[in-house]
């Protein structure tokens, strides 16, 4: 997966702003290349869960849009993988991309957690034709 210098950044800042607590948001993806991040907002604010919340007539329009959507979500203070409560409350991100950004190591990892297996997605910051 492809996650450009910018959406990154979005995800990275938009994370630290959101300190004490955990960010979340949707990353969206044209294949396997992220496009855009949208910011949404945690309906529970905690810096041990999150609860993705955006405006109905946003996800409506996202919708609307041809793009696959990925969840991103912060942790404060641990590694950029997915903790016993992200396995647990996967819903419907189960068997998507699923995208950890730690605050404390400036790390962003990608996942798929699947009924009993959590598998790593590679990252990159360009595809390798637009080298």
């Amino acid at each position: 997966m492809v996650i450009p210098p910018a959406v990154r950044t979005a995800i990275a800042e938009h994370a630290r702003a959101e300190l004490p607590n955990e960010a979340c948001g949707l990353v969206l993806l044209d294949g396997e290349v992220a496009v855009e991040y949208v910011p949404g907002e945690n309906a529970s604010p905690s810096p041990y869960v999150f609860e993705l919340r955006l405006d109905p007539v946003v996800w409506a329009d996202l919708g609307d849009r041809d793009l696959e959507q990925a969840v991103v979500h912060s942790h404060v203070s641990s590694e950029p993988r997915p903790s016993r409560t992200d396995v647990e409350r996967i819903g419907l991100w189960r068997d998507r991309p699923y995208l950890i950004y730690s605050v404390r190591l400036d790390e962003l990892a990608a996942w798929r957690i699947g009924d009993g297996s959590i598998e790593p997605i590679v990252l990159t910051e360009r595809s390798e034709t637009s080298r």
